[in-house]
């Protein structure tokens, strides 16, 4: 799976390692069966519009994306979404980055922020 480096455009340090799941099969499994994410560690799911929590065993949060010159313009965060029971959905996005339940307080992404690619 390829590998990226996210980090945040004219704000407080935020190096993000992600890897990327640019394929249906990559999609299909994402987090699944994973126990966990290291705390700089994300998946990246292109496309996506929408995110749901079936066969989870970890909580995550996740930052919804458009694409732009260099990078991604994040359009919709959602803080920790169980496992089980979370759904999540953005019309507007393109990707979606699963990070580990904590991590948007943590960076402090929201709407409007800019993701650079390292």
């Amino acid at each position: 799976m390829r590998e990226i480096r996210l980090c945040r455009a004219g704000g407080p340090g935020c190096s993000i390692r992600v890897q990327v799941a640019d394929n249906f099969f990559r999609r299909f499994c994402g987090l699944m069966g994973r126990r966990g994410l290291a705390a700089d560690e994300g998946l990246l799911l292109e496309p996506c519009r929408s995110v749901h929590m079936c066969f989870m065993r970890f909580a995550i949060d996740v930052v919804y994306l458009v694409p732009t010159a260099g990078g991604y313009r994040v359009v919709k965060v959602v803080r920790h979404l169980r496992p089980w029971y979370g759904l999540s959905a953005c019309r507007e996005a393109v990707s979606a980055l699963e990070l580990p339940a904590g991590a948007l307080q943590r960076y402090q992404l929201q709407p409007g922020d800019r993701l650079t690619i390292a």
